[in-house]
Order: C-alpha cells, then structure tokens, then sequence
C-alpha cells in the first residue's frame, strides 16, 4: 500500500525552483547539505510511520479484530488494497465477531442487531452529545395501569419535597425532619418463588430506614450541623453520594445520602433556601434563595464557587444542565415571572419572559352539553348563562413556580394559573402553553367568598380558581414530562415530534375497581374520584434497567399544606407514593403494536 509518507523523496512531484546565482556557491553547497541532511530525516520518519502502521494493524488484527470461522485474508491483497477499503474490511469483521458472539448466547435476528446494537446507539450516543432529545417514552409506558403505593410519615407537618436515586428515596418536612426510604423493587416481589406460598404478600410499600431531626432551638448558632428552620427543597445527586437540603433560615447542609451524616452546613444565603438540584451527572449543586439569588457549589469539596444575580424575585425554582460539560442552569423567579438560563463559565445569561394569561373560555365550551341547554323562556338559571358569564374570566399569571430541563435546548415551566409552557433557548416567549393543565376548583360557596352577612343569600357561586402546577420532573434527553398539583393525580404530558407543543398522555395511576351492589365499577372514569389526597410538593422520576428497560419508578412527596406557606391546607395524611410504570405489552411479543387495554 503506498501512500505519500511511503513513496521515495526522489519520486515525489516538486516545484522548480531557479537557479541559484553564480556567485553564491557557497550558499548553494550550505543549502545542498541541508538539504541532503532533511531527506535523510525524512526517510527515516517514513520508514518509522509504515513500520507503526504495519505494526499497530498486526495487533489490531491478532486481538480483537480476528478473523472468524470459515474466512481466509490474503496478505497480497491487504498490500493492494487503499486506507477506506482497510476500514470497510475491519469494520465488517468487527460486525461478523459480534454476530458470531450472539449466535453462542443463542441466536439473533440480524435486523435487531443492526439496528439496537449499531445504528440505534450511535444515534443516541449522537444526540446525547448534541444534547437535543432522542428518545421518545413517553408512547411505550403504560401510565393507566401503573402499580400505586404508599407510606405515610406519620408527620404533623406537611411534607415539603422528595428525591430520588434507586433502590432509595428521601424526604424533608416542614417538621425539621429527614427521612431516607427504601423502595421495593417490582421485579422482587413479583417473582415467585418455587417453596414461597403464594398466599404471602411481599412487601411493596417503602420502609422507612433512618432520620434525622433538627433543633430550632439552635437557630443562632451557627456550630449546630443541623435544621433550625422548616426544610423546604430537596436534591441528591446522580451518583447518590451527597444529599442536600436547605430550609427557611437560610442554612444548606450537605448529607452522606447513605447513612444521613451531616458533612458541611452553608450559610451563604441571606434569606430562605427555596430550591436545590444537582448537575447531570457531577457533584456540582445549584442552589435559589428567597435573597434573589443562585449559588454554585462543589458538593464533593464541600466549597462555594459562586454567586449569579439578576433575579427580581425569590428563586423558587432551579433546575441544573444535563450536559456534563457545561456549567448550566435554569431558574425561574416567582413574580417577576421570569425564567433564566444561567451560563456559568461564560458569566452570562438568558432572560426568557412569561406572563400568560389563561382563559377559561375554551374549556367550558367543551362542557356546555353537560349543563342544559336554551329554551323558550331562555337560558337555564344554571346552565349557559353561567356558562356564558364564566366565559370572560381570565386568569393571570401571578407567579412561575417549578421548572425541569429536558434537553440542552429546551425546557418547561409552571405557573400559579395551571398553565403549562414549553420553552426554547432560542426564543423569548414559549413555544406552547397548555391551559389549566389540573382543571380548576368547584366554584366558592357565596359563603366562603366575602365576610358580609348577605353573602350567603347571594345565589351566584363563586369563581371556579385553578389548580397550581406545584411540581415538574422530567427524564433527560426524552419526551416526557410529569406534572403534580392538589386534583389528586399525576399527570403525564410528553414533547411533539417537531418538538415544538406539548400533548397529553393521561393520568399515572388508576382507582381499584370496586364493588357496588354486586357489580363491579371502575372509579378511575369519574373526576371526582383521586388516587392521591393532598398537594404533591415534591416529584421526582427515575427509569429502571439499562436505558429504562424495565419501566419507570415515579415518586411523589404529598402534604396536607403547600410547600411554602400555609394559604390552604388538605384534609389528607402526608405520605410517599410510589408509581411503577411499565412499559405497554405487545401484540404477540413482536409486533410492537400496544395491547388493546381493558378497562
């Protein structure tokens, strides 16, 4: 094989160059050394590169390149053949020796193989890299049928957030108390095993493993390596080696998340610690404050950073990048309804501004057939004049609450109008907005809206208020997002294909069927009926198996009041529940085609 290193010096194509003046002789005798002396140089190196060249392809093709079963290589062609033809021949081997070790662990398909072990990795692997979305979930998981259970904390205090990083869990409250969980893993307690009585139920519920409690007591000191203050944000990081917490006087603490071992308290923040969250895959922590402000920090150091301005309002919301090699950031700041892309390394930033209103006009439309319709006389006193006057109500954007990154281009907002927003780095105002993604309140009893007397003679009700968006979790680089509010459900929602809108999914979860006078009714088709009781004040996701193989672990911390304030409160137990979603059978096995579900 020749190539421009392995050719002669004499042989090669030079330029002409002039002839040297008569009386430079010297100089030309100077220049012929030199010259005599580099094309010595020269085929010493040429030699050396063909010789490594020949030398690294005997190794490559004596180890892991080897040629399989049944096929000969002829050293005369391998001397004729060019660089691409090398690679297209080492290629095809490395595909046959993959063929060949599937066929001993029992068979393959070709197609699979070319597809799942080749063309679908490099895809992802591709843009993952890219850190655009890759992976579309969200149709493959059987969120309708998701196993649900649940732990309560036996708290009096609301549980105020929860993080997740498998086979644990870990919550805080507003009782100055943390609590580690173990989660039961589906693929355990549903075998069966050979000497097991089938009459035994395994446990599914989390156990409770370890706590700590804090002392407010302590609040001046600032020796105590403990809470004083309510605990309301939460964040573990991927590796699951640190745990951090923060609570409302403003003191951050980092955890040994294993046996909940304080290792370092903070006490940077001038004002409550709102939000938490760990970069994809480091150690590296963002936290927001009620001081208008995002820190950085080197949890595995134990070390600040530093500080990012510009917020107008309480950072209420952070989410960090899921690129490893970035430093990023996404916050959004209450009611300056503002969200911000934080570049940390480049000391700049992204302002993206929200502020949409939600009418309800559009649903009621969908709801007028329920409510009765004109007559004669005109319209029913509770049927479209209701309907009609309701339709003028709008609800303004007060406050941007939570935030969840998806990719390294887009991410998703929540605001205290129920609507959901779907942003783009590349644009100020969001690509898509779903209205009253929870629905919305009966109407306020007459009673319940003014102090007067005459209230309650009023037969007019009250304005139908909407369901906040409370929390936000997301899997990284794929189209699904999962939203929490106080309707009692956690709603699936998941990314169009031009990546552009948002669609819904249905709900996680399901009501057990019961039993009404012999018959049995699912309860999961009336609305009035919730899988959970309280506000979810914490979310959090994470898939199981290899590359979410084995379904997804969803996990929700519920309070009986919000996680910041105590305007509302629930008439339910604060409690951990656990969503097992599995992936949708197929037809046949092999089809691919989802199973038609019974209901």
């Amino acid at each position: 094989m020749s190539s421009f290193f392995t050719v002669p010096a004499s042989q090669r194509k030079r330029k002409r160059s002039d002839p040297a003046p008569a009386g430079s002789k010297k100089r030309s005798t100077a220049a012929a050394h030199s010259h005599a002396h580099s094309a010595a140089r020269r085929s010493e190196r040429d030699e050396s590169i063909s010789g490594s060249d020949q030398d690294s392809d005997g190794e490559r093709d004596a180890g892991f390149f080897d040629e399989p079963e049944g096929s000969e290589a002829s050293d005369d062609d391998d001397d004729d053949e060019t660089a691409a033809e090398k690679r297209l021949r080492l290629a095809e081997r490395y595909l046959a020796n993959i063929r060949n070790e599937v066929e001993e662990d029992g068979g393959f398909d070709a197609a699979d193989v070319d597809r799942d072990l080749i063309a679908e990795r490099l895809k992802e692997d591709v843009a993952e890299s890219k850190g655009k979305i890759y992976r579309h979930i969200a149709e493959e998981l059987d969120f309708g049928h998701a196993s649900h259970v649940f732990s309560k904390s036996g708290l009096q205090k609301a549980v105020t957030g929860c993080a997740l990083r498998l086979p644990y869990a870990w919550t805080v409250s507003k009782d100055l108390v943390v609590e580690k969980w173990e989660i039961a893993d589906p693929a355990i307690y549903n075998a069966l095993e050979p000497n097991q009585p089938t009459n035994i139920a395994r446990r599914r519920n989390p156990k409770r493993l370890c706590w700590r409690k804090g002392n407010k007591n302590m609040k001046g000191d600032k020796d105590y390596l403990g809470h004083t203050g309510e605990i309301i944000s939460i964040a573990v990081s991927d590796s699951g080696r640190f745990l951090a917490t923060g609570d409302k006087h403003a003191r951050l603490i980092i955890w040994d998340a294993d046996t909940l071992t304080p290792q370092k308290l903070f006490t940077r923040h001038r004002d409550a610690v709102t939000s938490l969250s760990f970069r994809r895959g480091t150690e590296q922590l963002f936290s927001g404050g009620a001081d208008r402000a995002v820190l950085v920090w080197a949890a595995a150091e134990s070390a600040y950073i530093e500080t990012l301005h510009g917020h107008e309002d309480v950072v209420i919301g952070v989410a960090g990048g899921l690129e490893v090699n970035q430093e990023t950031c996404v916050s959004v700041g209450s009611r300056d309804r503002s969200a911000r892309l934080w570049k940390v390394v480049e000391e700049n930033q992204l302002v993206f501004r929200s502020g949409t209103n939600t009418r309800q006009k559009g649903l009621d439309k969908l709801r007028k057939g329920r409510f009765g319709g004109t007559t004669d006389d005109g319209p029913t006193a509770n049927g479209e004049r209701q309907e009609e006057e309701d339709d003028d109500v709008v609800y303004a954007e007060g406050s941007v609450d939570c935030v969840a990154l998806l990719d390294a281009g887009l991410f998703v907002t929540g605001s205290d109008n129920g609507a959901l927003s779907l942003w783009s780095v590349n644009r100020k105002k969001p690509l898509q907005t779903i209205r009253l993604a929870h629905g919305r309140d009966p109407p306020l009893p007459p009673e319940e809206m003014s102090a007067n007397s005459d209230a309650k003679s009023s037969a007019r009700p009250g304005p139908k208020l909407p369901r906040y968006i409370t929390a936000i979790a997301t899997v990284p680089f794929a189209d699904l997002i999962l939203t929490g509010s106080w309707d009692g459900w956690i709603r699936a929602w998941r990314v169009g294909t031009d990546k552009r809108s948002i669609e819904p999914v249905g709900k996680v979860g399901r009501i057990p069927p019961e039993e009404v006078d012999g018959t049995t009714v699912n309860a999961q088709s009336s609305d009035t009926m919730a899988i959970m009781r309280g506000i979810v004040n914490g979310l959090s996701v994470q898939e199981r198996g290899e590359r979410g193989k084995d379904g997804l672990c969803v996990v929700a911390a519920v309070g009986k009041e919000p996680r910041l304030a105590r305007w509302m409160t629930a008439k339910a137990p604060n409690s951990l529940h656990i969503f097992e979603v599995s992936k949708k059978a197929l037809e046949n096995g092999i089809s691919g085609v989802p199973r038609d579900e019974e209901d």
